[in-house]
């Protein structure tokens, strides 16, 4: 079955919200097409502070409110798991893996990224199992016991206090002897008393009893010794991938899979927009992610109605 519609927004996180809302408040039939849960990493953010006007609020809430202002003003959500976008000229195409197409006018990209995994033996057998990617989603089920986390960023360094209310104590892995993320945040962990670091250190290998994660075997950066962590849960925060492999064969990718966008968060080809963390830049943030969905589809409706 096909359906046509002005504007058709791939991922309901921050970006294709702020769409939805600029694109059917602006009048242009509108659609969302989401294969997951609306909200983006919202709904895996424990705690929201850089949202102008809100001091601090879950990112599930804020999420939840974003999700019924976008569909306020008439835009559908649709589920769909997109494999294949096409660009037939005046008509965009946008093929599901259950057969369903669409077409659009217009088509904005928000799918954000994909979760980098560490490709060490023993990670991919034991998600689900000890190593997880979220937090805030599974974070309870490691209450008094210890927890590593892998990474030196911004999410690294939040998901493991965020952990401590619930862990023993948490392991922070890092590979240099240096953190990557903001002061503000470095300074909350090293005075966190559950948290202990471990620098110029990578992990090698993920243990288990047959059941779940038993612990992990770390080696030194330098001297290539090993050091085992007993341990219930792992946590990799180590970097993301665009989620853009339906974008393949448009041209529109830079080397790293991002979209490449102009001011207008329009690529090469007309009519096609990328928002939020998919686009090739510098700032990746919630604030960042509801602007440049907004800039697109407001491009989007003048370019199709030519006003």
């Amino acid at each position: 079955m096909e359906r046509q519609y002005d504007l058709i927004i791939i991922g309901a996180g921050p970006a294709g919200m702020s769409a939805s809302i600029y694109g059917s408040r602006a009048g242009l039939k509108t659609a969302m097409l989401e294969m997951g849960a609306p909200g983006g990493k919202l709904i895996k953010t424990a705690e929201i502070s850089n949202w102008p006007g809100i001091k601090g609020t879950h990112g599930a809430q804020l999420a939840s409110d974003m999700f019924e202002h976008s569909t306020a003003f008439g835009s559908e959500y649709l589920y769909g798991n997109v494999i294949r976008v096409e660009n037939n000229g005046e008509w965009k195409s946008v093929i599901c893996d259950d057969g369903s197409s669409y077409q659009a006018k217009a088509v904005i990209v928000a799918t954000g990224t994909q979760e980098r995994m560490l490709n060490i033996e023993g990670e991919a057998e034991n998600i689900g199992r000890g190593v997880s990617y979220c937090a805030v989603c599974d974070g309870a089920f490691f209450k008094d016991q210890e927890v590593v986390v892998i990474g030196g960023g911004n999410s690294a360094l939040e998901e493991a206090n965020y952990l401590t209310q619930f862990a023993s104590k948490v392991h922070v892995v890092i590979r240099r002897d240096v953190f990557r993320a903001d002061q503000i945040i470095q300074d909350s962990v090293l005075k966190n008393e559950k948290i202990h670091v471990i620098r110029k250190h990578r992990p090698v290998r993920i243990l288990d009893d047959g059941q779940r994660v038993s612990g992990i075997v770390l080696s030194d950066v330098e001297t290539k010794e090993e050091m085992t962590i007993m341990c219930r849960g792992i946590f990799p925060y180590i970097g993301q991938d665009p989620a853009t492999s339906f974008l393949e064969g448009l041209h529109i990718l830079d080397e790293n899979g991002y979209m490449i966008v102009d001011e207008n968060c329009e690529t090469s080809c007309k009519g096609i927009y990328g928002a939020g963390d998919v686009i090739h830049k510098k700032l990746r943030q919630v604030v960042t992610a509801t602007s440049d969905g907004a800039i697109a589809a407001q491009h989007a409706f003048h370019q199709i109605k030519g006003v």
